[in-house]
């Protein structure tokens, strides 16, 4: 009996798949649809996570400002508490019909409380949150005080930075834009 010669696969035909067909050849690669698919998710999941980085930083932002309100408001009420006398009879006062803003600061009077208003409106509010940023000042007669700042974050920006769109300074707190912190103290 003869002894066969080996069957190489470009001499193996398929019965019923036509003159061309070859049995046994390997695919040699990864084909053009699934590398961009490959692609495709790959971009999908780094924009993902750009999306959770951008959201991340935005709500840093948000708290350090809320923070810097909180101490916006300590600083004034301790500036309160050194001219105690003043504050109980008003001459802090800033209610929601007159409040404080910070790109029209009062001016520095002879007394201590408008000195200290003045330096606070210019050091703490326009310089930290923004010349957007509001205050109510309320004490009664027994040294209960409130103090009430509004201000913008993100959205907003400080005014005059360079970076930001002033139209989008204009959104009021209704619109979702500001925040608001409330501090009530005993002086």
């Amino acid at each position: 009996m003869p002894i066969p010669s080996p069957v190489t696969a470009s001499e193996t035909r398929c019965a019923g798949l036509g003159q061309g067909a070859v049995l046994g050849r390997a695919q040699g690669g990864a084909g053009l649809v699934e590398v961009l698919v490959a692609v495709l998710v790959l971009s999908i999941g780094l924009l993902g996570i750009a999306l959770v980085q951008s959201r991340s930083l935005s709500s840093n932002n948000s708290s350090m400002t809320r923070s810097m309100a909180v101490a916006a408001s300590y600083s004034i009420l301790d500036s309160m508490r050194a001219d105690r006398a003043q504050a109980v009879l008003g001459a802090y006062n800033h209610d929601n019909t007159a409040p404080l803003k910070a790109n029209d600061c009062p001016a520095a009077g002879s007394s201590l409380a408008s000195r200290q208003l003045n330096l606070w409106c210019s050091n703490e509010l326009a310089a930290r949150l923004g010349e957007s940023a509001e205050a109510e000042i309320v004490c009664d007669a027994q040294g209960v005080c409130t103090v009430t700042i509004t201000f913008f974050t993100l959205d907003c920006g400080r005014a005059g930075d360079g970076q930001t769109n002033d139209a989008l300074c204009t959104q009021t707190l209704s619109e979702g834009r500001g925040q608001r912190i409330f501090t009530q103290a005993m002086l």
